[in-house]
């Protein structure tokens, strides 16, 4: 019965017209608007955040250009499963002239095995292949495949947007809450919208559960809250915006901005970031960004580090804030970094050079006899003048200046 469903999945718009948001793909003359009219549909990967609709438009999709749709999840379909809808959707295609519009949600989870066994039925338009990912498509589907669709990115709803799908969930009777004849009240309203996020999904949950037990309402402040219980912050630490909030953290501490790097440690923390994983790359900030400039540098974020195993969260965000500070403020210098990879560039085109005798380790007779580690200068005990004519780099490699 439809009354059981969810009412995020009741509120799913069933044509293009009842559709809210993703204006810059779907207003007039813009791209998939057109693809649409003209009936010239290729594969497509729906790229952007949960709950803005990519499965929503998909069916729509399907629903708008008559073609048969079968909806499925990276997760589930195997490469038997895929050879099976291709041979029907072939026999459809010969027989009925139907197109099959294979729908597959999270695709970045596709394995490369399933990737190549879709490709050919995409390159002969078996398959119509609508793809949803949360993630960057490029980093997750091979290039082959990918040069096959279309990538469309999908944007957060805007406030104007949910508070359409807002008011509509509140005053339909056929599919939304309209025979309970609630209300919010402003507060109740800015609450679910910021908590919303852009989410559709997320804001029609939170207003079911608001709405269980009330009937001829106004729903406040209070109600919402407890049916959100805790706002989760938008981040996913296994997809793209786990590596742009490192970045950024990486960016702001690279101009000195304490503040803003304080503000993306925070960001990324709150969210649920390993902290280790936090703490590994400001000791390779230290490294690579500060170098030599500032020797404390690293021991202050080795120390962090170490703070981050002995005592663990949430004890542990202050010593990381304190890291975070200090390589904010300090002193900047790549000359480290730069003189390695001109060091490392050397050691890979002259690893065939011999480490001099007089720098090679004599522990048995033999390799004394063969003369290793003869006239060596024991720094403490030679003179500046000995030490400096003492030889230091290969035979057939001229002394470099790195740094």
């Amino acid at each position: 019965m439809i009354e059981h469903k969810p009412l995020a999945d009741r509120m799913r718009p069933q044509a293009l017209k009842h559709y809210f948001g993703q204006e810059h793909i779907l207003g007039s003359e813009k791209i998939l608007t057109q693809m649409l009219e003209n009936d010239s549909l290729n594969s497509i990967v729906f790229w952007g955040p949960p709950g803005v609709g990519k499965t929503t438009l998909a069916k729509i999709i399907a629903e708008n250009i008559k073609a048969n749709f079968i909806s499925s999840s990276a997760v589930l379909i195997g490469v038997a499963d895929i050879k099976k809808l291709a041979k029907e959707a072939q026999e459809n295609l010969n027989f009925f002239k139907t197109k099959t519009i294979l729908f597959l949600d999270e695709i970045h989870r596709f394995n490369k095995a399933q990737q190549d066994v879709l490709l050919p039925y995409v390159e002969q338009g078996t398959l119509v292949l609508i793809g949803a990912t949360t993630e960057n498509p490029s980093f997750a589907l091979n290039s082959a495949l990918l040069s096959r669709c279309r990538v469309l990115t999908l944007e957060h709803l805007n406030k104007k947007d949910l508070k359409n799908i807002l008011k509509k969930a509140l005053t339909d009777k056929k599919i939304g809450l309209g025979e309970l004849k609630l209300k919010l009240n402003k507060k109740a309203e800015n609450i679910i919208l910021d908590y919303a996020m852009g989410d559709a999904r997320s804001l029609l949950t939170a207003l079911e559960i608001a709405s269980h037990g009330k009937k001829e309402e106004t729903l406040n402040e209070e109600n919402i809250k407890q049916a959100i219980q805790s706002s989760t912050l938008y981040y996913d630490k296994n997809a793209e915006e786990h590596f742009n909030a490192i970045s950024a953290l990486h960016k702001c501490l690279r101009d000195s901005d304490a503040d803003a790097a304080l503000y993306w440690l925070a960001r990324m923390l709150e969210a649920g970031e390993d902290p280790l994983y936090v703490a590994r790359r400001l000791v390779r900030f230290a490294s690579e960004d500060v170098g030599v400039a500032d020797s404390h540098a690293l021991v202050i974020t080795t120390a962090a580090k170490d703070a981050v195993h002995f005592i663990g969260m949430p004890e542990s965000k202050l010593a990381l804030a304190e890291a975070v500070v200090y390589l904010a403020k300090t002193k900047k210098s790549n000359k480290l970094y730069t003189a390695y990879q001109k060091a490392a560039v050397d050691a890979q085109a002259t690893s065939h050079l011999g480490v001099p005798l007089v720098l090679r380790n004599a522990p048995t007779k033999l390799m004394k006899n063969l003369g290793y580690g003869q006239g060596y200068k024991y720094a403490p005990n030679a003179s500046d003048e000995e030490i400096s004519a003492q030889q230091h780099w290969p035979d057939k490699l001229k002394p470099k200046k790195y740094l």
